[in-house]
């Protein structure tokens, strides 16, 4: 019978007082939030408490990896900032080098010398040292090698431009336009520009109307583009043919690069081959005795040539820790004069000296 059956065998035992306590929602009273309570603690206390220590912990994370960061940030910039400085230590080191080698030169020009004490070599051919951990990388030019921007025959100067852009028409602009920079008054030559030229444009100036001071000046003068100036990639520019320092109107045979020889009216490429093979043996005193095809044409080459040493020198140094491709470089002009004494005529840092020992600008450092 029904009657007869224990009811808590079919639905289990009654809970405890315990049990009932351990989990429940009582009445609220006025004043009191209602909620739920464990254990006779509420609920929600808990879980505002749970999240402000939650976020109070994702700020002070984010305060403690930005400072972190910061601090990284800051390490290795200062660590950038030293190991610039060094490699630029290092190239002004080259300087200096370059500097007492021209010295020795000068001394020791026809000394019959060892090998290893062999007078440096001013074509440009690069020369290596070592101070302490660090290198530099000596590259020293005679300035006689190349043609004066001021002083140099338009025939020459025409001729060099005419090389390293494609068409005459352009070449032949340019030209004039460097000849209006340079002269004294506003009268424009057929192709060329004065100050009415360079005043029309969106940032207006003036021709300068003198002669030029620093090669950096022919990027204000018509037609002279960043590329034809400085070249590209492992093509030459006008940089590396130029100088204002030269103060002659001829070419060092002794110094002067093989496209620079090329332009010289009568010179030919085995000509060329004989003078840079002559020199690289001896210097060369006179054309007569080099031979060969160059004293066939001497009295046409004659005019515009010379074999005497100039004074002023260009210094192209490289500081490098370990590899020369990550290396800071400077450039720098002196002049030597009487009693072991030389004067700085430019000097220019963080420049980029490409493989072929050609530089185009990356600064305006210079002095």
């Amino acid at each position: 019978m029904m009657n007869d059956l224990d009811l808590e065998s079919l639905v289990g035992k009654r809970p405890s007082p315990e049990g009932r306590d351990l989990f429940q929602r009582p009445t609220s009273s006025r004043g009191s939030a209602p909620g739920y309570f464990f254990r006779g603690r509420k609920i929600g206390q808990e879980g505002i408490a749970l999240l402000t220590v939650v976020w109070v912990l994702m700020v002070l994370m984010v305060i403690v990896f930005s400072f972190s960061f910061m601090a990284r940030t800051e390490t290795l910039s200062s660590l950038a900032f030293k190991e610039g400085m060094e490699k630029r230590f290092l190239a002004e080191a080259g300087v200096e080098r370059g500097i007492m080698e021209l010295f020795f030169r000068k001394t020791n020009l026809n000394a019959s010398l060892p090998e290893d004490l062999a007078v440096w070599k001013i074509d440009g051919r690069p020369y290596e040292g070592r101070v302490g951990e660090g290198n530099y990388r000596v590259r020293i030019f005679d300035e006689s090698g190349k043609l004066d921007l001021n002083t140099a025959p338009e025939r020459l100067l025409r001729a060099l431009i005419r090389s390293l852009v494609s068409q005459e028409t352009e070449a032949d602009s340019i030209m004039d336009s460097i000849q209006d920079w340079r002269d004294g008054d506003d009268l424009h030559r057929l192709l060329g520009a004065e100050s009415d030229y360079y005043q029309s444009l969106p940032q207006p100036y003036k021709a300068k109307n003198a002669d030029f001071e620093t090669l950096e000046e022919l990027s204000l003068v018509k037609g002279v583009t960043k590329e034809l100036l400085y070249g590209e990639n492992n093509r030459k520019g006008l940089m590396d043919y130029l100088t204002v320092q030269g103060r002659t109107n001829r070419i060092n045979v002794n110094a002067a690069p093989r496209e620079v020889l090329l332009i010289i009216p009568g010179m030919t490429a085995a000509m060329v081959e004989e003078i840079l093979a002559f020199r690289e043996k001896q210097e060369i005193k006179n054309l007569q005795e080099i031979g060969g095809s160059v004293v066939g044409s001497q009295s046409l080459i004659q005019p515009y040539v010379t074999t005497a040493q100039g004074t002023a020198f260009a210094i192209e140094s490289l500081g490098f820790k370990e590899k020369a491709r990550s290396g800071y470089a400077v450039k720098a002009v002196v002049s030597l004069t009487a009693n072991n004494q030389y004067n700085t005529l430019y000097f220019k840092t963080a420049v980029t000296i490409r493989e072929n020992g050609s530089t185009r600008e990356q600064s305006t450092n210079g002095s």
